[in-house]
């Protein structure tokens, strides 16, 4: 499959007021749930599209209660360069699989706790493998 780096490319600019950034993200947040069929065929994931679509809504939900203009503004621009790599299937199959899987809850340790474990999990964790 050619791709066409132009067909999904948008200009990077900022949000001039928090209605403008919340039209920017929804429109964002419609582009990934329509994508989803397309992507679990592009990447013959063996997950049905509402489990795409259920993943990158938890993504979303994450960063539901971000009010900083910048921040909003940096995590749509984000948002929009993996949508872009993801739908002209410039990333591999565990990139993607990387977005679905959930990243494991830890409770959080103090320095003495993981000092006497002898080592840092989160340091030794494999990036994207679905192996946890």
């Amino acid at each position: 499959m050619s791709t066409i780096p132009s067909r999904l490319a948008r200009p990077a600019k900022f949000s001039a007021s928090t209605q403008d950034a919340r039209s920017r993200v929804l429109a964002l947040y419609r582009d990934w749930h329509r994508g989803a069929p397309e992507i679990c065929s592009l990447y013959a994931l063996n997950v049905s599209p509402a489990y795409v679509r259920h993943c990158i809504r938890r993504k979303f939900e994450a960063n539901r209660y971000v009010t900083d203009q910048r921040v909003i503004d940096m995590l749509y621009l984000k948002g929009r360069q993996e949508y872009q790599e993801t739908m002209n299937c410039w990333k591999q199959t565990d990139h993607v699989m990387g977005i679905l899987l959930e990243a494991p809850h830890r409770p959080q340790r103090t320095f003495l706790q993981k000092f006497y474990e002898g080592r840092d999990e989160n340091a030794v964790l494999p990036a994207a493998s679905g192996v946890l």
